[in-house]
């Protein structure tokens, strides 16, 4: 029999209540939904449920490597007074905030007709960053997959297969290599990032043991990806003509080929630009950053967020959920799946504030829950 509360009405599922979580003067992170109501509710209303994923999550797995902290102390040790005088001047560990300001000093620069070798010198000063920065990742990151710890890999799998074994997709901003160690250690099955080998010889018949395949490329597979990297990642490459994913070999360790070709000056696609518009511009001017962006603004049913704080410099990611959101129709004039809600996992009452504070920016209903109750690695 249906449970009833007061007055005889029927009582709701926690999400459902209009309860004091929802108001910004009374919040508190312990009055905050719990990951696991989360997921039961989206599994009571058989709501699709997909996964964005931002730095806290390589963040809950080694702090002290990911953090922009991290970052920064490192790239402060490099040899280059350039950007040691920059960082002391901006006091900020902010890259994003230090690539936008260069930015609109080389516009102001021309503006007012400073010397081109001055705006030249402050373009290259942007370029150095982006690749000290990829250069530092690089450096601090974990030697290879198995520097994970077994239990923490399996924990992280079973958290991402339960998206992706219910046709759910998974975008992440982070460059690191975290999710893609996770997803192929684990042999995860629909685990489809879009890359695939091409048959080198063309249509004639050649015996499969004398075939000769190509790097990975992508595009094969892009009608079925499920994994998304929409600012890039360490282990993808784009040549010009296509992107590739660079992969193990039997004499080296993923890292070790990516640090090979970063010493022939080749480096991953990284969105590093400053504000959201600028990284969107260099997202649609790339076709495999361009189809993730699509796929974000496509889905339907709820996106859970973890480790992703909507920052100033993600108005992009917002649009994109925005546009999600908007009923829409197929060529054949039926309705397609929207994006019916969204749910923020937040750390502090810092985190909490600051989405109560941009959740208007949202044309989706906004729900925030404690970040803390995830166990993406084990308990």
């Amino acid at each position: 029999m249906p449970r009833f509360g007061v007055r005889g009405r029927k009582k709701r599922h926690p999400l459902q209540q209009n309860h004091k979580p929802h108001t910004i003067n009374k919040m508190s992170l312990d009055k905050l939904y719990t990951y696991d109501e989360v997921i039961k509710s989206l599994a009571e209303k058989k709501r699709q449920k997909h996964l964005l994923l931002g730095n806290g999550f390589s963040m809950s797995y080694d702090s002290g490597i990911f953090s922009y902290n991290a970052l920064s102390k490192f790239l402060e040790n490099l040899d280059n007074d350039i950007l040691q005088k920059l960082f002391q001047i901006i006091k900020t560990s902010n890259f994003e905030l230090l690539m936008e300001q260069l930015d609109n000093v080389a516009q102001i620069a021309e503006v007012f007709g400073a010397d081109k070798k001055v705006v030249r010198n402050i373009r290259k000063a942007t370029e150095t960053l982006k690749e000290s920065l990829i250069e530092a990742i690089k450096e601090l990151h974990p030697e290879h997959v198995f520097s994970v710890p077994e239990e923490k890999s399996k924990a992280c799998a079973s958290f991402l297969n339960s998206f992706l074994s219910e046709e759910g997709q998974i975008f992440t901003t982070n460059y690191d290599l975290l999710l893609y160690w996770v997803l192929m250690r684990n042999e995860i099955e629909n685990a489809i990032d879009g890359f695939g080998r091409d048959a080198e010889e063309g249509d004639e018949w050649i015996p499969e043991e004398e075939r000769q395949y190509s790097e990975l490329r992508w595009g094969k597979y892009k009608s079925t990806q499920t994994v998304n990297y929409l600012h890039g990642a360490l282990q993808l490459f784009d040549t010009g003509v296509e992107v590739i994913k660079e992969e193990y070999t039997s004499e080296h360790f993923l890292l070790e080929n990516i640090k090979a070709r970063m010493e022939k000056k080749e480096y991953p696609i990284f969105v590093t630009a400053g504000n959201g518009y600028e990284k969107l511009s260099h997202i649609v001017h790339n076709k495999y950053l361009a189809n993730c962006y699509e796929s974000l603004s496509s889905i339907g049913g709820s996106l859970i967020c973890y480790g992703f704080g909507f920052g100033y410099y993600d108005e992009h990611i917002i649009a994109a959920i925005n546009k999600a959101a908007k009923k829409r129709k197929d060529e054949n004039d039926k309705w397609l799946p929207f994006l019916a809600s969204i749910y923020i996992g937040v750390y502090s009452e810092v985190d909490l504030k600051h989405i109560k504070s941009i959740e208007k920016k949202f044309k989706v209903p906004v729900r925030v829950f404690d970040a803390k109750t995830v166990n993406v690695w084990s308990k």
